[in-house]
């Protein structure tokens, strides 16, 4: 196998200026219908990168919970490694790699811990599985074998049998407030199409076009 050879021409879509809202949001939920519409496997996956103490970056993928004017929302263990590196940097990147559509999001922004409320609420709406789950997993944190930890999720789903499961300590929510917002559509011979939104001092957002 050779990695060079392994390409292929993006020839789906172009992207022009007069095809774009005024705003990155009105612009991402309009791509998002699409990507839905076109029943992508988990279209709402994003990669979030944060930075350590060190420079270090890091990457995963969480998915998008909620969007509004005020940006991008996902959930999380607070004691986990994003979690952590967001208490000392909330400077945050987001992507979002819709490959079958030749496209790409790209999301610059700051992390900004949402209420308990709004956590709660959320919280309250996942399958209790996945509540039960996120009481079981200490995340990011070393576990000796699987069946150390399955056998955690069986004694907090013994101990919330009853009744609802309570929000824990350690579970929260971020929403992440864009100042700049990528996006890149596909084009033949690599001559893709990429436009930028930057947010202005009077939250208006200017959009100029990228060299691929």
């Amino acid at each position: 196998m050779k990695l060079e050879d392994i390409r292929r021409e993006y020839l789906k879509d172009g992207l022009s200026r007069d095809l774009l809202a005024n705003d990155p949001i009105s612009q991402f939920e309009s791509w998002l219908k699409q990507a839905v519409d076109a029943e992508l496997a988990d279209p709402t996956a994003m990669v979030v990168a944060t930075v350590d103490e060190n420079g270090q970056p890091s990457q995963r993928i969480v998915l998008l919970k909620h969007l509004d004017e005020n940006g991008f929302v996902f959930f999380t263990n607070t004691e986990s490694r994003k979690a952590q590196e967001l208490a000392q940097n909330n400077q945050v990147c987001l992507h979002f790699p819709w490959h079958n559509l030749e496209r790409q999001v790209i999301v610059y922004g700051k992390a900004v811990p949402l209420s308990k409320m709004a956590v709660t609420k959320y919280f309250l709406s996942r399958p209790k599985e996945s509540q039960i789950a996120a009481w079981a997993s200490a995340q990011s944190r070393p576990v000796s074998s699987r069946n150390i930890l399955m056998e955690k999720f069986s004694q907090v789903k013994s101990k919330f049998a009853q009744g609802e499961v309570p929000l824990p300590s350690f579970w929260g929510g971020y929403c992440i407030e864009p100042h700049k917002v990528e996006f890149w559509q596909g084009g033949a011979n690599r001559l893709h199409d990429r436009f930028m939104y930057q947010k202005q001092s009077d939250s208006t957002w200017q959009v100029e076009r990228l060299n691929p």
